[in-house]
C-alpha cells in the first residue's frame, strides 16, 4: 500500500526512470560485446563502465521507491540499438542519454512545482550525471571526426 503523501506522477517519473536506466545498462553491456569482437578492447572497456555508472544510477532509483513503500517494477526495457560501426553506436547513445536528460528534466520541475524536495533532489542528480554523460559522448563522437 502507497502511503498518502507519494504524488502518483512523481511515481511514474520513477518507474520511467528506472526503465530507462536498466535499459542503458543492457544497451551499454551489449555494445561492449559488441566492439569487443570488432578488436576494440579500449571502447569495450569504456562502455562496461557506463553500465556501471546506469546500473549505479538504477540502484538509487531502487533505493528511493522502497524509501516510498515501492515495489520497483521496470515495465518496458528498450530494445537495443546497434549499428555498423562506432560512430553509429555513438550516435544511438547520445540520443539516448538526450531522452534520459529529458526526462530528468521533466520529473524535477514536476517534483519543484509541487515542493517535493527529497525527489528533486534525486532527479537533480541524475540529471547532472546524465547530462556529462551526453558531453562525454558528443565530445568522442566530435574527436572521431
Amino acid at each position: 500500500m502507497l502511503p498518502a503523501q507519494v504524488d502518483q506522477r512523481v511515481l511514474g517519473y520513477l518507474g520511467r526512470a528506472l526503465s530507462l536506466e536498466l535499459s542503458a545498462v543492457q544497451l551499454y553491456s551489449t555494445q561492449a560485446v559488441l566492439v569487443a569482437t570488432w578488436g576494440l578492447p579500449e571502447v569495450a572497456k569504456k562502455f562496461r563502465a557506463e553500465a556501471g555508472e546506469e546500473l549505479g544510477h538504477a540502484e538509487r532509483i531502487i533505493t528511493r521507491m522502497l524509501a516510498l513503500g515501492v515495489a520497483p517494477n521496470a515495465s518496458q526495457l528498450r530494445p537495443v540499438s546497434l549499428g555498423q560501426n562506432l560512430a553509429q553506436l555513438l550516435e544511438h547513445d547520445y540520443a539516448f542519454e538526450l531522452d534520459l536528460v529529458s526526462l530528468y528534466t521533466q520529473a524535477s520541475a514536476h517534483c519543484a512545482r509541487i515542493g517535493d524536495r527529497e525527489n528533486r533532489m534525486l532527479f537533480e542528480s541524475l540529471l547532472a550525471e546524465e547530462q556529462e554523460h551526453a558531453q562525454v559522448l558528443l565530445q568522442w563522437q566530435q574527436d572521431m571526426q
